[in-house]
C-alpha cells in the first residue's frame, strides 16, 4: 500500500509557487520541497491543514492511496 502525494499538481493547478505556498503556510521552502516530491513518510495534521486552506482544496486532493496488491494482480 502506498501513499501519492499529488501537491505538485494541485500547485500547479492553482497557479502557486513553492516559495509562495511555504510562507503562506509557515514552512520552510526545504521541508514544503520535501513534501512535494514525497520524500516523507509522515506530515502533520497542522502542515496538511495549512497546506489545503492555502490552496482552498481538500486533503483527498492532495494525498492519494494506491493499493500495491491490487497492481500486482492486474
Amino acid at each position: 500500500m502506498t501513499i501519492i502525494l499529488r501537491l505538485d499538481r494541485v500547485m500547479a493547478d492553482r497557479k502557486m509557487s513553492l516559495n509562495e505556498l511555504a510562507e503562506k503556510v509557515g514552512i520552510s521552502n526545504v521541508n514544503l520541497s520535501n513534501i512535494k516530491t514525497g520524500k516523507i513518510s509522515a506530515i502533520r495534521f497542522s502542515t496538511l491543514n495549512g497546506i489545503c486552506r492555502a490552496l482552498n482544496c481538500q486533503p483527498g486532493d492532495i494525498l492519494e492511496f494506491s493499493d500495491d496488491e491490487d497492481t500486482e494482480h492486474s
